[in-house]
C-alpha cells in the first residue's frame, strides 16, 4: 500500500514507519522537519503543516490510506494545538479522497470502571493530562463521522521502547491489564497492531486498544 504518515519522525510515527517500510509498504513521511529522517528505500519524505488542511490536503491525495501520529504535546497550548491539527487532519483526509484515516490514539479515554475513564481518575498524571483530554476529543469527533473510514488504536496506559515481540492482547474501549494489573505495550509492537489493522480491517468506524 502507499501510506501517507503524518508525524512519521515522532515517538510512536517512528516506529509505524519502520514497521511499514519493513512489510513492503510505501510510505510518504509528512513530518514539520524533514532533516530528521534519513533516505530509506520506499520512504519519501516531505515537509507538511498538520493544520494548513488544503495543502495537506494536495500532498495525501492518492494515498491508499492516512496514518495520523499527531501531536500536540510540545505546543504551549496542548490541547487546543492538537484538537486543531486533528480537525484539519480529518478535513484533509476527506477533501483528498483518501478511503481510510488510522489515528493513533491515548490510553486516557479508556474505562477503567463502568462510566470511569483513565484520565478521570485521580493518579492519572497532570503533565499527560492535556494531551489524553485532546486525544479524548479527536475520539469524539470521530464517533461523529458518518462518512469518514476510520480506525482509531489507543495504547495500554504505558507505551515504552521494548522488543517486537507480535505478542498481544487486543480490546474495545476498557483498558486492558495484565495479571499483576499492569497496562503496558512496547511501542514496536504498538505499531504491530496499527499495520495489522491497516492491513486487514477489524475495526471499522471504532476504537480499539492493545497491551500485554
Amino acid at each position: 500500500m502507499h501510506i501517507a504518515l503524518i508525524g512519521a519522525s515522532g515517538y510512536i510515527g517512528s516506529a509505524l514507519r519502520e514497521e511499514a517500510l519493513s512489510r513492503g509498504h510505501r510510505v510518504t513521511a509528512l513530518v514539520g522537519n524533514p532533516d530528521k529522517l534519513a533516505p530509506a528505500a520506499g520512504l519519501t519524505v516531505a515537509a507538511a503543516d498538520a493544520l494548513d488542511a488544503q495543502r495537506l490536503s494536495a500532498q495525501l491525495a492518492g494515498h491508499d490510506a492516512v496514518i495520523s501520529a499527531f501531536s500536540g504535546h510540545a505546543q504551549d497550548d496542548v490541547r487546543g494545538y492538537y484538537n486543531r491539527g486533528i480537525a484539519a487532519i480529518v478535513e484533509a483526509t476527506k477533501l483528498a479522497g483518501v478511503p481510510r484515516l488510522l489515528m493513533v490514539g491515548g490510553a486516557g479515554s479508556l474505562e477503567v470502571a463502568p462510566g470511569v475513564q483513565l484520565v478521570d481518575t485521580p493518579e492519572f498524571p497532570e503533565q499527560y493530562k492535556a494531551t489524553a483530554l485532546g486525544a479524548r476529543d479527536t475520539l469524539e469527533r470521530l464517533r461523529g463521522e458518518t462518512a469518514l473510514d476510520w480506525t482509531l488504536l489507543s495504547p495500554a496506559a504505558l507505551i515504552s521502547p521494548g522488543e517486537r515481540s507480535g505478542r498481544f492482547r487486543l480490546g474495545g474501549d476498557q483498558l486492558l491489564v495484565d495479571e499483576q494489573g499492569r497496562s503496558a505495550i512496547s511501542v514496536q509492537d504498538y505499531a504491530v497492531a496499527m499495520i495489522d489493522e491497516l492491513e486487514h480491517p477489524a475495526h471499522t468506524r471504532r476504537r480499539f486498544t492493545v497491551a500485554y
